[in-house]
């Protein structure tokens, strides 16, 4: 897949489903909005036909719902998932106008902010992820905001992708490669696999 130059926000994707299955339900979302860009991924619990249903669900509430706070998007969501088995959902706003990404998360959807800075590696942004399943538990919720006065490289990734996976990262280099990368080192192999890569402009 080549990497999408989209108005303010430049993304790529790299996806695996699990061995044997015939459709992944770890999905995203990525819609440019007038100042910016929604992007999500979630990850329908367990794998197989039901994950993709619960998973395909949540995409186009997303999409639906794209303009509204992120907040409400993930209630949506709950609210279209209960007879689903649900899904993890971690959902960002970047605002190009403030430089600010906004950002939620449930479950365990992993998203890091890396950042340009003066230093060579800068310690990346960690999204605060809190327990439940959109669909199944919702937590309480409250979105965390961050100033990104310079460039800013930001990765999401399901539980397939092992923990750790940003050291040694390159986030300079072309947002397919990374993603790709990605997939490659840090792929369980035992799960479906989903990461999103995009940099942020404007």
């Amino acid at each position: 897949m080549e990497a999408v130059k989209d108005g303010l926000v430049e993304w790529a994707v790299a996806e695996r489903a699990r061995a044997g299955e015939t459709e992944s339900g770890d999905r995203c979302v990525v819609k440019t909005l007038p100042d910016g860009a929604l992007l999500a991924a979630m990850d329908g619990l367990g794998h197989g036909a039901e994950a993709a249903l619960a998973a395909g669900l949540a995409v186009r509430t997303v999409e639906h719902h794209a303009d509204q706070p992120l907040i409400e998007i993930v209630e949506r969501c709950h609210q279209r998932l209960v007879r689903t088995r649900g899904v993890a959902l971690s959902l960002s706003r970047w605002d190009a106008r403030r430089r600010s990404l906004t950002w939620v998360g449930v479950g365990n959807v992993e998203g890091l902010l890396i950042q340009a800075g003066a230093g060579t590696r800068p310690a990346p942004e960690r999204l605060l992820l809190r327990g439940g399943a959109v669909g199944v538990r919702l937590p309480a919720l409250r979105v965390s905001r961050i100033g990104v006065p310079g460039s800013g490289l930001l990765v999401f990734a399901t539980d397939g992708i092992t923990s750790g996976f940003d050291q040694g990262l390159d986030a300079g280099g072309p947002t397919q490669s990374l993603a790709d990368q990605i997939m490659a080192r840090h792929c369980r192999g035992t799960d479906d696999a989903l990461v999103l890569v995009a940099r942020l402009a404007g």
